[in-house]
């Protein structure tokens, strides 16, 4: 491509409205803009980007044996509804009635529609295995999009779905899914963990991430150099050890804390350390009001609870909803004399002699011990926290942060029964089809290697991620020879499958040196004054090393610094 008369522009300044690095790059660079809150514009730059992300997924998934198809986003509501998926999606699924008044909705995965289509083929165990994917758009109402293309309410997706007629068929597709998926983040050069995580909305049996560490992530994982454990943080089990002795000494007692509801305020009144105090949560799960106990200076962990009672939704009560079972106002709930049903995390079943709220405004227990109060469950609801052990081995964790780029589902036969997919087996006896479901997001994978691949002066793509490979900077459009060589290499590079870049703008030197290192094309050729001496200047963006080198060999030259990589 060249410049002069294209579709090309860069901005100057940080984007105000971008909270991420990627968000600022792709949006200075042209790659992205903004439409509106968590929905872009893919623009040339960008897309070309993606579509060679998209280029490698592809490649990957057809050497894993799958085959591409392309399903609809406006979809029947009535399909989720009876895979039971309606209410768990809630307000975050895009909905829409037609001008006969049915219920549609913006698709958000695709799963349902999977399994209709393979009821088309499947009648019997002879039908399996076989794999389709598809590469789409997907729509999710988030309540906060953020960090450009981390967060988004529209977004390309890639979901793959295996069909099989058992678990051990299911497990071997798994594997080959999951090989490939390895494959495709080595081939994109993402830094990236493999973790266990929630199933979700999605359901099923095992649920594991693909995560690109970066300080901007949202998740937080969970990882063990020792045995290399790896987790997301709403998962990973929280291994509390009993002490020796489980003996109170103190005695209850009601002790008055005026203005001190949160535990930083009750903390700094008693002059008693965060460790000596359980704070009482109220949940609402699936509407029933729930009362959780975690130590003072822990978090509860929401995918935990919710897990605990199956429940579809989980969230911090209401303030009337607190007061009515504690008759107190809010930042005074305890377990004793609580009025709805009681969790206590299992690191507080090993505490004695705590502090915990009295139900009383304005007042606190001393002196708690288990005695004191009955609660209806004990379970690990609360987070991990670094430095507690490791599940698998018993060494200290620690914690990175990522961003999901891919996941991979063993949904085993949760569709197939919501939807009725299933074949005469062996004996002639129905069985339900085993499923699996993987999904990448491309423009996640660009967000991520964004942020991973970028420094002071702009984008710094891998090689075979990046919109164009060569970029050609002609110093003067004024000087004949220096023109008649940029557009002999430009020709010579498009030949040998180069993908350059001619910057043929009438712009200074500098401002076309600053667009090419701020969209990271990988390496740049300067053609100017050594043209006299049959030279030109080829600078690496990655390790900024510049060489001279003659202009018959230079072609030559950049095809081997390309294959290297």
């Amino acid at each position: 491509m060249k410049l002069k008369n294209s579709f090309f522009y860069t901005l100057r300044e940080d984007v105000k409205d971008e909270d991420s690095v990627s968000g600022n790059l792709l949006v200075r660079a042209g790659f992205i803009k903004k439409n509106s809150a968590g929905v872009y514009m893919m623009l040339p730059m960008g897309f070309r980007t993606i579509q060679n992300i998209e280029a490698i997924i592809r490649e990957e998934m057809d050497a894993a044996g799958c085959q591409e198809l392309l399903m609809p986003s406006l979809i029947p509501e009535d399909i989720y509804v009876s895979s039971g998926r309606r209410a768990g999606f809630g307000s975050s699924m895009f909905s829409l009635n037609d001008r006969k008044n049915q219920p549609y909705v913006l698709g958000p995965t695709h799963e349902e529609l999977f399994a209709i289509a393979a009821k088309m083929k499947i009648r019997s165990y002879k039908d399996m295995p076989f794999s389709l994917y598809q590469i789409a758009d997907k729509f999710r109402d988030e309540p906060r999009p953020r960090y450009g293309l981390i967060r988004v309410r529209e977004f390309h997706m890639k979901d793959a779905y295996t069909f099989d007629k058992d678990e051990a068929g299911l497990d071997e597709a798994y594997n080959k899914q999951f090989q490939a998926y390895k494959n495709i983040m080595d081939r994109l050069g993402i830094d990236y963990k493999i973790v266990r995580a929630d199933t979700g909305v999605m359901g099923g049996l095992l649920s594991e991430e693909f995560q690109a560490v970066t300080p901007l992530g949202e998740d937080i994982l969970v990882l063990c150099d020792d045995c290399g454990f790896a987790s997301n943080i709403e998962v990973s089990p929280a291994i509390s050890i009993a002490p020796a002795e489980i003996h109170g000494n103190e005695t209850l007692t009601l002790v008055e804390t005026p203005n001190s509801r949160t535990i930083e305020e009750v903390v700094e009144f008693l002059h008693k350390p965060a460790e000596k105090f359980v704070k009482t949560l109220i949940y609402s799960v699936d509407g029933v009001p729930t009362a959780v106990m975690v130590r003072g200076d822990r978090d509860v962990n929401e995918t935990k609870l919710r897990k605990l009672f199956s429940a579809n939704e989980v969230e911090l009560a209401e303030p009337e909803v607190v007061t009515e079972v504690t008759s107190a106002e809010v930042g005074f709930a305890g377990p004793i004399g609580i009025k709805c049903r009681l969790v206590m995390d299992q690191e507080v079943a090993y505490m004695t002699d705590f502090i915990v709220g009295a139900n009383k405004t304005g007042y606190h227990y001393t002196g708690v011990n288990q005695s004191d109060f009955k609660a209806d469950q004990t379970a690990d609801v609360r987070n991990i926290v670094e430095g507690d052990l490791c599940p698998a081995c018993g060494k200290p964790v620690h914690f990175a942060h990522g961003i999901e780029v891919g996941n991979t589902f063993k949904l085993g036969t949760k569709y197939s029964k919501a939807l009725d997919l299933q074949y005469l087996d062996a004996n002639n006896q129905l069985q339900y089809v085993w499923m699996g479901s993987y999904g990448i997001g491309p423009g996640r994978c660009m967000a991520a290697l964004a942020e991973q691949c970028s420094d002071e002066n702009g984008l710094n793509w891998p090689v075979n991620i990046a919109p164009y490979k060569v970029a050609i900077v002609l110093i003067s459009g004024k000087d004949e020879a220096q023109v008649s060589a940029a557009e002999s290499l430009y020709e010579s590079f498009k030949a040998a499958h180069l993908e350059p870049i001619l910057d043929d703008r009438d712009e200074r030197p500098g401002v076309k040196f600053k667009d090419m290192d701020l969209i990271g094309v990988p390496y740049r050729v300067t053609v100017g004054r050594g043209v006299k001496d049959g030279v030109v200047e080829v600078k690496t963006r990655a390790d900024g090393e510049v060489k001279e080198i003659k202009i018959e060999e230079v072609t030559e030259y950049l095809n081997s610094l390309i294959q290297s990589n």
